[in-house]
C-alpha cells in the first residue's frame, strides 16, 4: 500500500478485545460477529483539559484571540484564504453533516474536524503550494460554506478549541457513515500499514433505525471488466474472472483480502478502485460470480474506522453528549482544549505559535 492505497485510503483518515479471521470463506451467507457480543472499552470521560495546547503546529500563526490561522486553498475560487481554524471547522462541519442533525452529534463531528486539520498540518504538506490545507476532498475534508446555519455555528462555538489527545499526539480522526453494526480497527478497515494505533477499537456502531436503509444494508453488481480493472488498480493483475471469494476477515467481520481468480488483493483498496459508493463497505454478507458478473451484498457504508456518523446521530438522539459519543469510538484518548473558550485568548500557547 505504498502508492495507491496510501494516497487514497489515508485521505478519508488498544482495546483488549478478541476476534477471529477466517480464510478462504466461500459461503454466500458468511457468519458475522454480533454487535451485542462486542463491548466498548471503558473510556476516559473526564472534563476537557488544557493538555492539547502544545499540539498546535508551531508554524501556524495565531490571532489575538489565540485561535490558529490557516492558509486554505479554495478550489472554488483558486485562491488561498486565511481563516481562523474555528471558521474553517464551521465550513467543514456543514460539508460533513446535515445542519438539522442533533446538536451533540454535530459537536462530536466538530471535535473530529478540528483534530483532523491540526493533525494534517502537523504531519502533511498540502498539494497546493503556499497552503496549509485545501478544500480539495482528495486531501482534506468536505467544505461547504453555503451550508452553514445557526446550529452548526453553535456546535463549533460550544466545542471551541477541543481536540482529541492520544497520549500527547493528535490521532487520525477517522469517521464513516454507518458501521453496519461494528466499527473496525485501522489495519482491517483501511489496510493501514503502520502499527495499529492504540485508539482504534472494534465496538458497537450504535446506529438506530433512522439511518437510511441503503446505508445499513446494500447490494451491488459489477461486470467482469470492472472487477478486473479494479483488481489491477489494487495491485493484482488477473487475466480472467473465474472466481471471487473472501480471503481473510478482520475482527469486525470485514473482508481484509479478496481472492479474485485465486489472486489475493486488499479488500479496502479494491473497494476504492471499483467505486466506494457502490461497494459501500467491506463488511460483506454475500459475494459470488453469477452470469459473468460479480454480485455482492454487505452492511454499512464506509471504511468502518473511528466514529460512525449515524451512530453519533442515534447516540445524540438518546441523550448522549458529544464527549460520550467521541469517547465511545476512540479508546484511551482525552478531549482537551488547545486554545481558550470563546471570548478568552489561550492562556498557554505553545512557544513559537504566532
Amino acid at each position: 500500500m505504498h502508492t495507491f492505497k496510501t494516497a487514497i485510503l489515508l485521505l478519508f483518515l488498544l482495546a483488549a478485545l478478541t476476534g477471529c479471521a477466517a480464510r478462504g470463506a466461500q459461503s454466500d451467507d458468511p457468519a458475522l460477529p454480533q454487535p451485542q457480543n462486542t463491548p466498548a472499552q471503558t473510556a476516559n470521560t473526564g472534563e476537557p483539559g488544557t493538555g492539547a495546547a502544545s499540539l498546535v503546529p508551531r508554524k501556524l500563526a495565531r490571532g489575538e484571540d489565540g485561535v490558529p490561522i490557516l492558509r486554505v486553498y479554495n478550489t472554488g475560487t483558486d485562491e488561498i484564504d486565511e481563516l481562523p481554524v474555528e471558521e474553517y471547522v464551521t465550513c467543514v462541519l456543514a460539508g460533513e453533516m446535515a445542519g438539522d442533525w442533533p446538536l451533540e452529534a454535530l459537536k462530536a463531528q466538530a471535535i473530529l474536524a478540528r483534530t483532523f486539520v491540526l493533525q494534517f498540518v502537523s504531519e502533511k504538506t498540502s498539494m497546493y503550494d503556499g497552503a496549509d490545507i485545501s478544500t480539495d476532498i482528495r486531501e482534506a475534508q468536505a467544505y461547504d460554506p453555503a451550508g452553514v446555519n445557526d446550529r452548526i455555528r453553535q456546535a463549533v462555538s460550544e466545542t471551541r478549541g477541543l481536540v482529541l489527545n492520544a497520549g500527547g499526539k493528535l490521532p487520525y480522526a477517522w469517521f464513516h457513515a454507518h458501521s453496519g453494526g461494528l466499527t473496525a480497527r485501522a489495519k482491517e478497515g483501511l489496510d493501514y500499514e503502520k502499527d495499529e494505533p492504540g485508539y482504534t477499537q472494534c465496538v458497537k456502531g450504535m446506529e438506530n433505525d433512522e439511518a437510511p436503509a441503503e446505508a445499513a444494508e446494500w447490494t451491488a453488481s459489477f461486470t467482469a471488466d470492472e472487477v478486473l480493472a479494479a483488481a489491477a488498480d489494487s495491485g493484482a493483475a488477473v487475466e480472467s474472472l473465474t472466481s471471487i471469494s473472501i480471503g481473510e476477515r478482520g475482527e469486525s467481520g470485514r473482508a481484509k483480502t479478496l481472492l479474485i481468480s485465486g489472486r489475493e488483493v486488499s479488500a479496502p483498496a479494491f473497494r476504492i478502485a471499483i467505486g466506494s459508493t457502490k461497494m459501500r463497505s467491506c463488511l460483506l454478507t454475500s459475494l459470488r460470480v453469477e452470469d459473468g458478473e460479480v454480485r455482492m451484498s454487505g452492511k454499512g457504508y464506509g471504511h468502518g474506522v473511528g466514529m460512525s456518523q449515524w451512530g453519533a446521530y442515534a447516540m445524540a438522539k438518546a441523550g448522549k453528549t458529544a464527549e460520550d459519543i467521541v469517547l465511545h469510538y476512540f479508546a484511551g484518548v482525552t478531549i482537551d482544549r488547545a486554545w481558550g473558550e470563546s471570548g478568552s485568548p489561550d492562556a498557554s500557547p505553545s512557544p513559537g505559535n504566532g
